[in-house]
């Protein structure tokens, strides 16, 4: 993995932190729950995966239509994004 790739992915993963930190819905969560006499201690782990694509296969024309895939989401997958201001059609 060349250094370009590590940097962005650091700065994906500070993007993904920042945004946890800066959710005030994490923050009212934890306070109701330091309010009933818990510490709260909030450890998330993200698996990100990559390939590099192939050019030539990466390339669309335009006349090719896009095709959707339907995706469905519990109602903690739809609180998470959209702690992570992700988002998501209904």
């Amino acid at each position: 993995m060349d250094d370009h790739l590590k940097k962005l992915i650091q700065e994906l993963g500070n993007a993904i932190s920042e945004s946890l930190s800066d959710s005030d819905r994490i923050d009212d969560a934890t306070a109701e729950i330091g309010k009933e006499g818990y510490d709260v201690f909030l450890f998330l782990e993200a698996t990100i995966g990559f390939n590099q694509r192939n050019t030539k296969a990466a390339v669309m024309s335009a006349d090719e239509p896009l095709v959707r895939s339907e995706v469905s989401f519990s109602r903690q997958d739809r609180a998470f994004l959209k702690a992570l201001k992700i988002k998501v059609d209904d």
